[in-house]
Order: structure tokens, then sequence, then C-alpha cells
């Protein structure tokens, strides 16, 4: 009853705000409501529950907002970490308001999810009303609706702060979000979480120029000399003839002010000399680098007005080049396949972060050996590389296998307990293999780790910190388990980082380079592989791909005791006409190169090619080919 008296008071004030009642609301949430009234025609006397996107839909917001949400990866890790404990929840939204990344409690899913604290979850004022998101993005500002200032009753006990997060070209590209089930009721409860959550986009838009324009002059700005070089307020890009190319939001507000613009309009600033707001000339800048002490970097606005500067000079392209550069470990997976050569190349170059990676790829391609490659060639390579088959361990043992388990946790249990094969990664790369069998129960606990990066072993009481590059694979659509709920879609962005495709062995160029590295590490002595049993290598479609492959030649060379592999070494399997990948086996041309493969065998040819041994007599006489030898 308490309850139902309060959403009908709510609404009660809602309607008499709008008909020009006096409020103690703040302008900016009474502004709000009306908004809703006139011109999203919502009626607060509707209740309704949050909204979710499709998954399909969910993927297109989450695709556009891909760059950002990779640089504010850190920025927002660093920020729930400290806000966890206090029963918030992290939302980034896109401009729309669809929330693309989300950090929570994973105990608490589904009243999060009912809440619409979740991902995917869409916030706009048109869809939602008053809330924090909706109301960010419409004014702008960062700011607080606080239970009751939520225009539908629905969203009353939840708190919402929101800041927003602005392109480097002016326009608004996201909104930070931190919002909780319960909290205190005053509103100045929030006025921490709104410092905050501005603080961190601040940061973020700060990243993002500086990962936009590494080839421009970059000047950033303090009020402050100690705080210049690690946390300026402003920050701007400046192309060679001195003009402005870029900016965070607070330097467009700067901007603005100087020249009494409204800073709304942030194509009004682009491409402005910086001499129209600074006693500065494109030559001076290198007087403003890290050669002067910070306190002799003074920048002066045109009214006088001083400011603290560092100029950072454009990088050199030379780092464009070292990127295609493929490292050691990763050259080693390949000969000269272009595919394999642009996977080396794009696994290089995220090898340098901590990005998480996703390894897809048909059972057999190789997923752990790209796995160890970019963990040696990785930040992390003197740390442990631990593999762990989700596959394999039986659902029993996965969970203390994986988080181990304090002393006593458990009847049999080792007196001093075990570390987990988690906690055994620290420091170093966790490569989780098939992780699309995980049983969702432990989807949840993994979750939880990856966001708060502690473990709590089987029995224990305190949390273990760890820290830790992770590292997935798997042969399934993770997106369709999705979908059909078998895997967590938290989860699987949280994993996701970025998706690293192995094609399959058929699909490859340099099959036979692959035949004969394996050979050198299955036999300490040369064998080399024939032209006709390289040709049947090359035209099978080796459906368990280089797992069968490597299988394959060990059956090969159990039977070869020279130094050259011929196929009559090689297994029946291999000349089933029906496993082989293109070509053209009734044509002659077809016909003379199975033969020629075959050392004119025509028993052997005719298996190949699914005939007879007549038919292969017969293509022969037709094509007026030649023999060498025809033997049975």
């Amino acid at each position: 009853m308490a309850v139902t008296t309060q959403v009908s008071e709510h609404i009660k004030e809602v309607q008499s705000v709008i008909d020009g009642s006096q409020t103690s609301r703040d302008e900016v949430i009474a502004a709000s409501w009306t908004r809703c009234i006139d011109d999203y025609h919502l009626d607060p006397v509707v209740l309704q529950e949050a909204y979710i996107v499709p998954h399909t839909q969910l993927k297109e917001h989450r695709e556009r907002l891909d760059k950002l949400i990779r640089t504010a990866k850190y920025g927002l890790d660093a920020l729930y970490h400290q806000v966890a404990d206090h029963g918030y929840v992290l939302m980034l939204t896109d401009a729309e308001g669809v929330t693309v990344d989300y950090q929570g409690d994973a105990s608490l899913t589904w009243e999060l999810k009912k809440a619409g604290l979740y991902l995917g979850a869409e916030w706009s004022e048109a869809r939602a009303g008053t809330c924090g998101v909706g109301s960010c993005i419409y004014t702008g500002e960062a700011l607080t609706v606080h239970q009751s200032d939520h225009f539908d009753a629905t969203h009353s006990p939840l708190s919402c702060t929101a800041a927003p997060i602005y392109d480097v070209d002016g326009s608004l590209a996201a909104v930070l979000d931190i919002s909780a089930l319960h909290s205190p009721e005053p509103k100045a409860s929030q006025a921490l979480t709104l410092q905050l959550v501005t603080s961190c986009t601040r940061r973020i838009e700060m990243a993002a120029l500086m990962n936009t324009f590494r080839k421009e002059w970059i000047i950033r700005l303090s009020q402050s000399p100690a705080f210049l070089d690690v946390d300026p307020e402003c920050a701007m890009a400046v192309d060679a003839e001195g003009r402005i190319i870029g900016m965070t939001h607070s330097t467009q507000r700067l901007l603005s002010r100087i020249k009494g613009n409204n800073w709304r309009q942030p194509r009004v600033l682009l491409g402005s000399l910086i001499s129209d707001f600074f006693n500065l000339d494109i030559n001076e800048l290198p007087a403003l680098s890290r050669a002067l002490p910070t306190e002799e970097r003074l920048l002066a606005t045109i009214h006088g007005d001083l400011w603290f500067a560092h100029a950072i000079a454009p990088q050199p392209s030379s780092i464009r080049r070292r990127k295609k550069v493929v490292s050691g470990s990763l050259a080693s997976l390949y000969g000269d396949d272009a595919k394999m050569a642009d996977l080396a190349i794009k696994a290089t170059t995220l090898s340098m972060s901590d990005l998480p990676l996703l390894l897809n790829g048909e059972t057999g391609t190789g997923k752990e050996f790209l796995a160890k490659a970019i963990h040696e060639s990785s930040s992390r390579k003197s740390g442990p590389f631990i593999a762990i088959n989700c596959a394999a361990i039986p659902e029993s043992l996965i969970e203390s296998e994986l988080f181990g388990y304090a002393d006593g946790a458990f009847t049999g249990a080792r007196s001093k307990g075990k570390r987990g094969l988690i906690e055994q990664a620290n420091n170093g790369t966790l490569f989780l293999d098939e992780i699309g069998d995980m049983p969702l129960s432990l989807q949840a606990r993994l979750l939880r780790v990856l966001a708060e990066r502690e473990l709590l072993p089987v029995g224990a009481t305190k949390a273990i910190p760890v820290s830790f590059r992770v590292l997935a694979a798997t042969h399934k659509s993770l997106p369709e388990l999705v979908k059909n709920g078998s895997f967590r879609e938290d989860l699987f962005y949280r994993i996701n980082g970025a998706t690293l495709t192995i094609p399959s062995l058929r699909e490859r160029s340099d099959i036979l380079w692959l035949a004969e590295t394996l050979i050198t590490k299955l036999v300490d002595r040369t064998v080399c592989v024939s032209a006709s049993a390289g040709y049947i290598l090359e035209r099978y479609d080796w459906p368990g791909n280089i797992r069968e492959l490597e299988n394959m030649l060990q059956f090969a060379l159990a039977f070869c005791e020279g130094n050259e592999l011929l196929p009559e070494h090689l297994p029946e399997q291999l000349l089933n006409p029906k496993r082989l990948t293109s070509r053209e086996t009734e044509s002659a041309g077809g016909t003379l190169e199975v033969l020629e493969a075959c050392d004119w065998n025509i028993s052997k040819a005719a298996k190949v090619l699914g005939v007879d041994r007549s038919t292969v007599h017969r293509r022969i006489k037709k094509a007026g080919i030649k023999r060498r030898y025809d033997t049975d």
C-alpha cells in the first residue's frame, strides 16, 4: 500500500509541475518533465518497465562505438572498482541512450536487468522519460536524477548520475552513467558520484584525443602547474598551420568563452587558428615542451588569462610502419599464406595491449598455438601462460580447479588449500579454451573476477587480487549461444575486446610448408614431401585441420623408412574423392594431375578420382595423353 501511495503522490507532483505550480525540484528536472509531456507525449500514469534492445541492434550500436569502448576500457574498469562496493552499476551508453558497455554485481543480474541497469537497455528521454542518461543527452551537461526525480515512477527507486563524453570534433559521442538500485534519500549524497563520473569522462576524452591525433601537435592546459602533466583540464590538437582540428569538451567550452560563442556550436571553433584565442604562434610550440620547467610554460589567452601549457610534438610516421612488423613468435605460425599474414599483423598489434581477445576458428586450427604466440609477444611474456580447457574439466571439479579452495573447504581437500588456475595466471595470460562450453553458473563467477580483478577461492572469506590478460577461444558462435541463453551476454562483451578468426587449413596456401614444419618436430631426421604426396595433401579438405594433418603425418612417417614421403605412405582416407577440394577430376588435365601424383599407378589414380580403372584408361585415350608407364 505504501508503494502505491508513493506512486500516486509522484504522479500528482508531475502533473502539478506541468500545470505550472511551484516546485522544489531542480530546474533541469522540471524542464525534463515538461518535455516528457509536451514533446514525447508520455503519460506519468502509464508505468513502463525498462526496454532492452534486441541483440542484433545492440551489436550495431556497439560496433559504432567500438573505438571509444576500447579507449575507455581502462578508465571504466578503474572507476567501477572504486564504486562497486557501494552498490553502484556502471553503464556506458551511446548518444541514443543504448547501453553498450556495462559493469555490475553478477549476483544481482535479475534485479539489475529488470530495472534497466543492464547491457542493451535504452535510456533516452523519449523512451524512459526523465532519467540520468536521457536528460544528460538532451542538456549535454553532467547531472544526477535521484529517485523521484524520474518522470516514470517505475524508476523512482533508482539514483542515476551521468556525464557526457564528447568526440574530438565536439559532437556528443556517449554518456557515462553510475546508477544504484538503492541509495540514501538526500540528493546531496550523490555529489561525490557526480565528481567521479565527470573526472572519468574528462580522462576518456583526453585519451581519445591523444590516440586520434598522434601525428599532430597536442596542447594540454591546466590552471595548476602540479596537475599539468598528470591530469590537465583541457587539450586540443593543432595542425602544421596552427589550426585547431580536435579538442576535448572542456576546451570547447574554454574557446567558446574566449570568443563569446555558444559552446554548442563546435564547428565554429574547428579550423580556427590557435592565435585567434591565445597569444601564441605555431612556431612557438616547441618552447612549451617539457624542456622547460612546468612553472615557466605559461600561455596567455587574448584576454590576458594565464594557463600552464604542455605542447606534445607529432609522433614520427615510423610508428605506423612498426605496427606492420610481425613478432617472431607469431611469424613462426605460417609460411606464405596471405590470410595468416594478415592475422599475424593484427595479432602483433593487439598483443601490445591488455585488451581481451576472442580467438575464433574450427577445431584443430591452432587456437592455443596462436594464444601462446600472442602471450610471448606481449608485455606479460615473463609471466605464466595458463591454459584452461573449459570443456575438458568435469563440471563437478571446474569451480575448485579454476578458483582454488581454502584450507578445509570440503571433505578431501588438501590441508593447506589449493591455488586455482586463475590465480596461477597472475601477472601473465589466462587462456580459456572452448569457453562456449563453460557452465552458466561458472560464467557468473568468472564475470565477477574479470570485472573486479579479484577472486574468492571456494570456502574462503577474503578475496585475492589478480592481474592477468584474458584470451578466450571457441569453435562455436558465441552470439548464437547468447541468443539462446546458454552464454551470458555481459561475459561475451567482457572477453570480446577484439576477435581474431583463424582460417581453416583448407583455406590456407601454405599446407606443404606446414607439413614440413611439423615433420621436423616429429622426427629427428630429414624427410621431404614428394611432389605427388604434396599434391594429395594440398587437395584434401582437412576436416580436422592442423590436428588431423599432424596425425596423418605421424602415420605416414611410421611407414616412411627413407628420406622422402610418398603417396603410398599416406593413410587411405586421403585418397577418398569425397574429401578432395577443388579439382577438375573429370577433365583431362585433372586426370593427368592425379596420374602424376600417383606415379601413373592406374589403380591408385582410379581410387583418387572415384572411378573404375577402365574410365581412367578411356580418359587417357580420349585426351591423347602419353603414358610414361602403367602399373596396377
